[in-house]
């Protein structure tokens, strides 16, 4: 008889499992939307007009900021006619500092922003909600975009723990949902990458592709998870399904980005410029290791110089630590999961990126329920990392030093690697995977899942490892 794969003990379901941990993720993401209540206010004005009430810091002192309320009317998405990568501003015109700017988000979420601000705009125009002002109503329609997305990230998460839809739970009770779904659009990439691993799990390679470059198109990451997926199949000899995937994802993305940059070039660019010249983030290691210890990169640039040295290092740290888990992944005396090798991949973009936004900390959710089941790894972590909100919002209003927000942010990063430690610990020891332990092999392993090896590093350690 196979052990149970469970670290959540055993109960009854009284409305079935999928139900329960459905009705538990909707009220969760009901919860998340509760806790931005306070910033959802509207007032008149002198002139009589509704408008958002975010006086006297609300969004900071009721721990309710939220990007998706600040960039309506910072990305003049409040201008009628106007449409993102076409219309520009300029900012700080007129001094030293002033700048051209276009949306900064990748093509779908920029269309995303857009579609909701028409929603909005004609919801009030109609007079629909007379004494809301229009930017609430944006809130509120991206709110059902973004809290669908996570409904199915849930729901997915269940199908591809198999036997165990209990393992569903992490996700849908995580902390971060209350703290982290609505500050940002991450929960329609989130649902796009978890939705490519589905399909991946159900055999359906060209399909998954075209999920992972929607999401490519809505945030970077998900496109990520096609290096582990690639190198996996290097060792079970699927390469041609792989290939089916990159081929999806090039040809999903390009559908989505190629109008954008063929009629507003600058505008679709802006992106990709926006992000090479990004300093780094206060979150980041790079800051991190500069404040405490005097020592940092590109510290002394003039206004609007790319950080050069900066950029080349965190690239360089990322590619080593993908080769490093590629290596990995082919040297080990089993072929490891999917979901464990995309987890290391995605925390170590985070961990070495310039920039580390707090709600970014929702791309590891799905990834670290399908790969560590297991309350006493994960719970602390997301406890952890969803109370990095308060401090975040702290340090924002300096209520607080800088050294106590990056004292934060560490213990963060090291419950995050606490995590990546014992998901190698298990790659190299597949006894103490829990799932292979339930005698699964790989749920989300698709066309490799039971396969034999194909390519392998040290395959003499390997005979001797079995």
């Amino acid at each position: 008889m196979r052990a149970r794969a469970s670290a959540l003990g055993s109960w009854r379901w009284p409305l079935g499992a999928s139900m329960t941990v459905m009705l538990v993720a909707t009220a969760m993401v009901l919860g998340a939307f509760a806790q931005r209540l306070p910033c959802l206010q509207s007032t008149r004005d002198s002139q009589g007009q509704i408008a958002l009430d975010w006086s006297n810091g609300r969004p900071f002192t009721d721990y309710c900021y939220t990007d998706v309320v600040a960039l309506y009317l910072a990305d003049q998405l409040d201008r009628p006619g106007e449409f993102p990568y076409r219309t520009s501003w300029v900012e700080n015109a007129g001094t030293p500092f002033a700048q051209l700017h276009y949306v900064e988000y990748p093509v779908l979420t920029g269309l995303l922003m857009w579609a909701g601000a028409q929603i909005a705009q004609g919801v009030s125009g109609a007079g629909l909600f007379p004494d809301v002002a229009t930017v609430v109503v944006f809130f509120g329609v991206l709110a059902l975009v973004l809290g669908g997305a996570w409904l199915f990230v849930v729901r997915a998460v269940m199908a591809l723990s198999r036997r165990e839809p209990r393992h569903a739970l992490f996700v849908a009770l995580s902390p971060l949902v209350i703290a982290q779904l609505f500050t940002n659009f991450d929960a329609v990439a989130v649902a796009f990458a978890t939705g490519g691993l589905l399909a991946w799990a159900r055999r359906r390679p060209g399909l998954a592709g075209v999920l992972l470059g929607l999401g490519g198109a809505a945030k970077a990451y998900p496109v990520l998870l096609l290096i582990p997926l690639l190198v996996l199949c290097a060792r079970a000899g699927t390469l041609r399904a792989g290939g089916r995937a990159v081929v999806g994802a090039l040809v999903s993305w390009a559908l989505v980005n190629d109008p954008i940059a063929i009629l507003y070039p600058r505008g679709w660019a802006y992106f990709w410029r926006f992000s090479a010249m990004r300093g780094a983030g206060f979150e980041s290691l790079y800051h991190i290791v500069a404040y405490f210890t005097g020592v940092g990169v590109d510290q002394r640039l003039a206004f609007n110089q790319s950080p050069l040295a900066l950029n080349a290092l965190s690239a360089g740290l990322f590619v080593a630590a993908c080769l490093a888990i590629c290596w990995m992944a082919l040297s080990a005396p089993r072929r490891p999961r999917l979901a464990p090798l995309c987890l290391l991949v995605v925390a170590a973009f985070l961990l070495l990126g310039k920039v580390y936004s707090p709600q970014y900390s929702l791309w590891l959710v799905p990834l670290a329920a399908l790969s560590l089941p297991r309350w006493r790894l994960l719970v602390p972590w997301m406890i952890i990392d969803a109370l990095v909100w308060v401090p975040t919002l702290l340090f924002q209003r300096a209520a607080i030093g800088q050294g106590y927000f990056l004292g934060a942010i560490l213990v963060r990063d090291a419950a995050i690697a606490v995590i990546c430690a014992v998901v190698i610990r298990d790659v190299y020891r597949p006894q103490h995977d829990v799932l292979r332990r339930a005698g699964d092999d790989d749920p989300c392993g698709g066309v490799f899942d039971g396969a034999p090896d194909h390519f392998t590093i040290g395959r003499r350690r390997l005979a001797v490892a079995r």
